[in-house]
């Protein structure tokens, strides 16, 4: 993993622990590696994973089960669907309609073009 400069490194493990938690590969219910593990594996310090964790508990998405470590709390998957869709319709879908109207183009045609990409990417799932 390769850090950017651009914010903050426990900022940056927040999104990485959010992101696997939405594929899937943080499954609900299941420990995630531990504050020890993820500072050797990245070479970063125990406080700055401590930080993401912390946030990530606050923002109900892991859990601390004493003596066991971190756990994905459950619905936790769920809430963060929500969240990022709603985050989509209010800040991308409109940022998204400003620059299809800036280039001069037609909605209709965009909107076909959307419905081609789906239909690759629902047949590169299948």
């Amino acid at each position: 993993m390769q850090w950017s400069d651009g914010q903050p490194i426990y900022r940056q493990l927040k999104d990485l622990v959010i992101q696997r938690v939405m594929d899937g590969s943080f499954p609900e219910g299941e420990a995630i590696p531990s504050v020890r593990q993820v500072a050797t594996d990245y070479h970063i310090n125990h406080l700055t994973v401590g930080r993401a964790y912390q946030e990530l508990v606050d923002m109900g998405l892991l859990e601390k089960r004493r003596g066991l470590g971190m756990f994905v709390a459950s619905g936790a998957r769920d809430s963060l669907t929500n969240n990022e869709q709603q985050r989509f319709l209010k800040e991308e879908l409109p940022a998204f309609a400003e620059r299809v109207h800036m280039l001069g183009m037609a909605m209709d045609e965009v909107i076909q073009r959307l419905h081609a990409v789906q239909g690759e990417h629902n047949a590169d799932h299948h």
